[in-house]
């Protein structure tokens, strides 16, 4: 018995390519020059004539009429495929390029000089300011945490960041730095 159903799934299979085979040799040329005559677009006419003969395959009953009443369903169901792909919002959003760009990489350029241009400020500090600022904006301590590692008091700590702060906020409009 089980080998008699393998026979029948056989068997309808090749009666379904055979008649997925006629169907496309009736009718897949004139449908895709129909496409292309819509929408110049070569490419895109055979995934249309695909589709069309799909959804004429999965209808038996446009098969079983006759064949001029078959081609115009799909010349019917090709021309509303190309008017729901017009529609569609991803038709709207793409544009079409012969070569894909290449990916643009930011500008590390303003980067750069703006690391310059702090280091160089830094620099007119005195020691003492500049070694609480780096402490606190670069390393991240908080104000115990850089009494404790530059063994000075927590008001010293406090005085010189605000001293430095006021240093290096002229040291960069010197150099052009606004505000």
């Amino acid at each position: 018995m089980p080998h008699d159903s393998v026979e029948r799934r056989d068997t309808a299979e090749s009666r379904d390519a055979v008649r997925l085979a006629a169907l496309y040799d009736a009718h897949a040329a004139p449908v895709w020059r129909y496409v292309v005559h819509l929408t110049g677009d070569r490419a895109g006419a055979d995934d249309v004539v695909q589709e069309t003969l799909l959804r004429a395959w999965r209808t038996p009953r446009i098969l079983e009429q006759d064949p001029s009443t078959t081609r115009s369903w799909m010349f019917t169901v090709a021309r509303h495929l190309v008017i729901d792909e017009v529609r569609s919002a991803r038709r709207r959003r793409e544009i079409g390029v012969a070569e894909v760009p290449e990916r643009s990489v930011p500008d590390a350029t303003d980067a750069l000089f703006e690391a310059i241009l702090v280091e160089e400020a830094l620099a007119a500090l005195t020691v003492e300011h500049r070694s609480v600022v780096i402490h606190a904006y670069y390393r991240g301590l908080s104000v115990a945490e850089m009494a404790d590692a530059l063994d000075i008091p927590e008001g010293t700590v406090k005085s010189r960041l605000h001293y430095g702060l006021r240093a290096l906020r002229l040291a960069l409009q010197e150099r052009g730095v606004t505000r």
